[in-house]
C-alpha cells in the first residue's frame, strides 16, 4: 500500500483541522473590530456600513464555521467578503499581495473557497443534519 494511500483515510480530519483552525483565525478579525479583542491599538470609534457587515460576518460566518454548521454556503459568503475586501482595501495600495498587506485577505478566501467544494470534513455539525 502506499503512503498517500494510507493517509487517505484521514483526509476528512485533516479536513476538519483545516476547517476548524482556519475559523479560529478568521473569527479573530471579527472579534478585533467589534470588540477590539485581540487588542489592535485602533479602539474607539463606532462600527459602521461595511466594516460592521464586515466584523459580522466574520464573527457569525466564523462561528458557524468553526462548528460545522452550513459550511458550505456560509464559506461561499466568506470567500466573497473576502475577495471584496481584498480589492477594497487591499490592491488599490499595490498589485502584490506580500506589497499591500492582504495575503491573509487572499488565503482566507481560497480556504472557504476549498471549503465550498470539500465541505466541513469530520467534527461539523453539518455531518449530523444530513444524517
Amino acid at each position: 500500500m502506499q503512503l498517500f494511500e494510507r493517509v487517505d483515510r484521514y483526509r476528512p480530519w485533516a479536513l476538519a483541522a483545516l476547517r476548524i483552525v482556519a475559523a479560529l483565525l478568521f473569527i479573530e478579525h471579527g472579534t478585533q473590530k467589534l470588540f477590539d479583542f485581540p487588542a489592535s491599538g485602533h479602539a474607539g470609534g463606532s462600527l459602521g456600513g461595511l466594516f460592521l457587515v464586515a466584523a459580522l460576518l466574520e464573527s457569525i460566518g466564523g462561528l458557524l464555521v468553526l462548528v460545522g454548521l452550513f459550511t458550505r454556503p456560509v464559506a461561499f459568503l466568506l470567500a466573497g467578503e473576502m475577495a471584496i475586501a481584498y480589492f477594497m482595501a487591499h490592491f488599490p495600495k499595490s498589485f502584490f499581495p506580500i506589497q499591500n498587506g492582504g495575503e491573509a485577505a487572499v488565503l482566507f478566501c481560497f480556504v472557504f473557497l476549498y471549503l465550498v467544494f470539500a465541505g466541513a470534513g469530520a467534527l461539523a455539525l453539518d455531518n449530523r443534519r444530513s444524517s
